[in-house]
């Protein structure tokens, strides 16, 4: 009889690399990026800040409702974990998270934050926004 040869089996494919400090996203949550949502320095450092005072979770939620003096309204919440359908977005030494539906209002939206007195916090530049009310927590499409 003939000695049978054996084929060496191909390589399991390798998982794409995850950025330093970035877990990898659950089941059911998918992975974006920037052009979703850019957090900038200044507001990741008061981000950070606020997830170790506030300990109610190390992911923020940047969700998309009803309401406010110009009809949809942002809410900033922190999360223990990813829902499934969200869209997690590493940005600013943070990680985002973002519903479906926000992300339809949300795209290429920048959160910064400023230290000054009047006028600082969190504020939210939409290019998406056709208006804003002057405190910036609210707007229109």
């Amino acid at each position: 009889m003939p000695a049978e040869t054996l084929v060496p089996a191909a390589p399991a494919p390798t998982p794409a690399p995850t950025p330093a400090g970035v877990r990898p996203c659950p089941d059911g949550v998918r992975a974006g990026n920037e052009n979703l949502v850019r957090v900038t320095e200044s507001a990741g450092k008061k981000i950070k800040s606020l997830i170790a005072r506030e300990a109610k979770g190390d992911w923020l939620r940047i969700a998309i409702s009803g309401g406010g003096c110009n009809g949809l309204s942002y809410k900033l919440k922190f999360a223990l974990e990813p829902k499934r359908g969200d869209i997690v977005v590493p940005t600013g030494g943070v990680e985002v998270l973002v519903d479906p539906k926000t992300a339809l209002y949300l795209k290429g939206t920048v959160l910064d934050y400023s230290h000054q007195m009047v006028g600082g916090g969190f504020k939210f530049a939409n290019p998406n926004a056709k208006a804003s009310c002057s405190c910036g927590e609210s707007f229109s499409i």
